[in-house]
This record gives C-alpha cells, structure tokens and sequence, in this order.
C-alpha cells in the first residue's frame, strides 16, 4: 500500500500541473463514473489547492468540490508529459486531468469521490484522521494521547498503522522506525513509554520527509522484506517476519536488536 510519503511525492508533483488553473480536459474513462457527470461538475472550475495529509490526496477545485482518492493496495497517481507513454494500460485509468502540457492519471482506484466542502468534512474517514507525521504542524503530544486512549494491549507496530493515531505511517515505516528507533513491534503499546514512542516517531518523520521530497523510498530500506538476512546493525541474529494485525500485514525486526 502507498504510504504517506508516497502520497505526498505524488502531490508534489501534480501541484506544478494543476493548481491555479483549469484543467483543459477531465475525463473518467472507469465505468464506474459513467453517471457522475465529473466532466460537467468540473468544467471550467479552477483547482484552488492539492493537498496530501496520511495516505489521503486531496484536489480543491472552485465552487467546494474535491476529488478526494485513497490508493489502497493497487491504486496509482502519475503525472506524464503529453504524448508520452503511460506507465499503465490506459484502460486501467480512472481518472485523467490534462493540463499545462501534461496529463494527471490516477490508475486503478480504489478509493476516488468527488465531494461537496460539507461531505468532505464530516466525512467519518477524513475527520477522524490523527496528526501527518509528515506535515510542518505535526504534534506530537496528540499522537501520544491517541496512543494512550487505544488499547494498550496492541503491539505497538500495529498501533503505529492506525490512520487514527498517526496518519502516513505504513508498513515499511512500522517496520524501519521501530527497527531504528530499537523498540520491537511486538511489544504491547502500553507497556512502550513515551520517549521510545516519540523516538520511533521522530527516526521516521525526516526520513519520510525526505522520500516525500525526493520519492526515494527504496534507499530507507535496512531490514524490511529481508527475512533471513543477518541484521545489519548487529551482526547476531537473523532478521525475522510474521504477520501482524488484524491485516496479517508481514512485520519483520531483529530479536536481538530490538528488546
């Protein structure tokens, strides 16, 4: 699943292309949309703000409309100059804005509604999402009370992919920064205090951060999806994987490293 680096990546690079101005052509190629009348609701409107806050993308367009999107496991966002290839089959595009000389494509959902101001904010999804690790106005002390108002049995990996607590942490994150930071995933977040929480928040945020930027996510890759490989920090034990949550999502750490 794309995490919020990704998400912000990804808005970085839409934001040259659309914000300001209106888009000379929308279409929704998806079925799904036959009926929506996007093209017409959109038509002439000019986008005002592209925002990223967790794995969440925003599109605010004159009038309060936004096309809101959440990728999920499959979806995509890709900006390609015009005339050039796809990165997709252009069957799998649900939505294509085109403007500036480029086209914005949003490949394979799941996750695209076009919403009214008032939807948007009282949209159960949105409202109830925790602080974005990766903003400027990141609070800390929030995700900590939110922490502490869960269940203090969930491990604390786990704890640290609910949206709810912290938005744009994912499951390499979880994994990287709990590593990083030397805390194991499996410990009950209740019994984690509050130092190592913000230290497994605070070796995630920069490096997050950075791949928003840059979109390098690969390079802060030390341990995950490495199972089996000698942990590169002490050299002792094997980097170990097992399911964890209620998405099975596969969590790998150090036992030796991570206490």
């Amino acid at each position: 699943m794309p995490e919020g680096d990704t998400i912000h990546y990804a808005a970085n690079r839409i934001r040259p292309v659309l914000l300001g101005g209106v888009p000379d052509e929308v279409r929704t190629p998806h079925p799904r949309f036959r009926m929506d009348r996007w093209p017409e609701r959109l038509a002439g409107r000019a986008v005002e703000a592209v925002e990223a806050h967790g794995k969440h993308l925003f599109l605010r367009f004159e009038g309060d409309l936004t096309i809101h999107s959440h990728l999920r496991m499959t979806g995509s966002w890709r900006v390609h100059a015009e005339g050039r290839r796809w990165g997709r089959s252009p069957r799998r595009a649900w939505l294509v804005l085109h403007a500036r000389g480029h086209d914005v494509v949003q490949f394979d959902g799941p996750v695209l509604d076009l919403l009214t101001e008032s939807r948007r904010r009282f949209d159960h999804r949105i409202r109830m999402l925790g602080p974005d690790i990766i903003k400027d106005d990141f609070d800390e002390q929030t995700v900590l009370r939110r922490l502490r108002e869960d269940d203090p049995t969930r491990p604390i990996g786990d704890a640290l992919l609910d949206q709810r607590t912290v938005a744009g942490i994912g499951n390499l994150w979880k994994v990287e920064s709990c590593f990083l930071a030397r805390v194991d995933p499996w410990r009950p977040a209740g019994t984690v205090p509050d130092d190592e929480v913000l230290r497994i928040l605070r070796e995630a945020r920069p490096r997050m951060q950075e791949s928003a930027r840059t979109g390098m996510q690969s390079r802060y890759k030390a341990i995950y999806g490495k199972a089996g490989v000698l942990c590169p920090r002490c050299g002792e034990d094997r980097i170990r994987q097992r399911g964890q949550g209620d998405d099975n999502r596969l969590t790998y750490w150090c036992p030796t490293c991570q206490k």
